[in-house]
């Protein structure tokens, strides 16, 4: 299936501002309605479901016998059609 990236943005930030950013996605996305992600002029909308699928990954890349990149990565998908009445499975913490 064709990737068409509609908003892409990479900054270096500090962890507390990260951390604030989250937050902010966090509280928007549990209010309910569009999601709006901006920076500079560039700017997308979307509207998560009730459900989504929630995915968080942690990864590191590099060669095998030196140092490489670590990274956590999050992600919410669902399809275009989403009606939201998908169950949950299982419980996922952040600790």
């Amino acid at each position: 299936m064709p990737e068409e990236i509609l908003f892409e943005t990479e900054q270096r930030m500090g962890r507390e501002a990260v951390a604030d950013y989250l937050r902010s996605l966090a509280d928007s996305v549990a209010a309910g309605g569009d999601v709006t992600l901006s920076s500079g002029d560039r700017s997308v909308s979307l509207d998560p479901p009730t459900e989504v699928e929630f995915e968080v990954k942690a990864e590191r890349e590099g060669p095998v016998d030196g140092p490489g990149e670590l990274s956590i990565e999050v992600e919410l998908e669902w399809p275009e059609d989403a009606s939201g009445d998908d169950a949950t499975t299982g419980e996922l913490r952040i600790e």
